[in-house]
């Protein structure tokens, strides 16, 4: 009788154990379905930016550790240094984008503009804050390619460029060209170049960025380094596709990719741009002379930004050694909120410099370009060039 009982309380029980997983999985299907409903019909509904970001707070070593707390043997492979992961931090900092160690995040996206200063101050001098970061902003396409008149100061500039171009041409490394310098928004101009005073009016299709290119191609070859500067429009590629300015690093890729195939001379690629901060944050003044400060920029979101990083590292600590002040600071630009590439995956001893803001004038960008060749002459010859 005992056997008896015992075995149909173990089948009851069984039973009860069976019903129990079966509903357990029934329960998980309909919240399955319930959230994807959910996510697939709420106005608000997370994007692959939103777990993107997610994503990339997670550090290398970090996610070495979680893996770790599976299989032992991928916690061999972290670093002595390495600390141990917050759990606790990295959840808070994943629900809620908030980092306790970076104000910016708590605000970011609630502030207009602040978004423009994503990113880190790899390199900088004392005294500098995250508002000297470069502006990621424009005026529409149609408002940067419409026609402007320039100061004839500077249409006289613009001719007496071309004939110190064409008098330095051929003067440069046994007749090869290491440098190429491309500016991707190649119609950001100057405002005491142009007849207006509107910041968002600041960009002309002959007097622009273009001439600081020219000028730093012409310094550079009067220091036996040959320069090659890009002649297309990218901005006029952008207006013939129907393309959007922020499609910018986009068509100039095109002709980079192109020149890094037909020369393989070419062991740098220059990107100059034009900031859009105000005359205070982008000059300073050297001995009574003012120059437009340079922004050396970085894009950190591809996996081989080092070697940049390192090159902007030493340009910086050899012109704040010449020119103290004249670098505002070299960030590191990573996160969705930035291009975070400006092509320098193409090439891995690319930079993106910015040469002063709306503010500066053709000559102050020029002094700048100048010391520019003279700091890079000194690297170069240092550590590439052993003729």
């Amino acid at each position: 009788m005992r056997r008896r009982q015992s075995y149909f309380m173990s089948g009851q029980k069984k039973r009860t154990s069976f019903k129990h997983i079966f509903l357990t999985v029934f329960l998980g299907i309909i919240i399955i379905f319930l959230v994807t409903g959910v996510l697939t019909t709420v106005d608000n509904k997370p994007s692959s930016v939103t777990f993107y970001q997610w994503s990339s707070e997670v550090s290398g070593e970090d996610f070495l550790y979680f893996m770790g707390l599976e299989n032992h043997y991928f916690k061999t492979n972290l670093p002595v240094s390495y600390q141990g992961l917050n759990v606790g931090e990295t959840i808070f900092n994943t629900v809620t984008s908030i980092s306790l160690d970076d104000p910016r995040s708590f605000l970011g996206r609630e502030l207009p503009g602040m978004s423009h200063y994503q990113g880190e101050m790899y390199i900088s001098g004392e005294g500098y804050e995250h508002t000297d970061l470069l502006a990621e902003s424009a005026p529409p396409l149609e408002i940067i390619l419409a026609e402007r008149e320039a100061t004839k100061e500077s249409l006289a500039k613009l001719e007496e460029l071309e004939k110190e171009k064409q008098a330095q041409a051929n003067q440069n490394t046994n007749g090869q060209q290491v440098v190429y310098i491309i500016n991707a928004h190649n119609h950001e101009s100057y405002l005491p170049e142009l007849e207006t005073t509107v910041p968002n009016e600041a960009y002309h299709s002959q007097v622009n960025i273009t001439l600081v290119s020219d000028k730093l191609a012409i310094e550079l070859e009067k220091h036996g380094i040959g320069a090659l500067v890009e002649e297309r429009d990218v901005q006029g590629m952008l207006k013939e596709r129907g393309w959007n300015y922020n499609q910018s690093y986009t068509g100039a890729r095109e002709f980079i990719t192109e020149t890094l195939e037909t020369n393989d001379t070419v062991e740098f690629v220059f990107d100059l741009h034009r900031d859009s901060l105000p005359r205070e944050r982008t000059t300073v003044n050297i001995n009574g002379v003012d120059y437009a400060k340079a922004l050396f920029v970085i894009g950190g979101n591809h996996d081989d930004y080092g070697r940049s990083l390192q090159l902007a590292e030493e340009l910086v600590g050899i012109m704040e050694e010449y020119y103290p002040g004249l670098s505002r600071v070299a960030p590191l630009k990573t996160g969705t909120r930035t291009n975070g590439v400006f092509n320098q995956d193409l090439n891995t001893n690319s930079l993106l410099i910015e040469m002063g803001g709306y503010d500066n004038t053709l000559e102050e960008a020029y002094r700048t370009a100048e010391v520019i060749a003279k700091v890079f002459a000194e690297y170069y010859f240092e550590h590439y060039h052993n003729d």
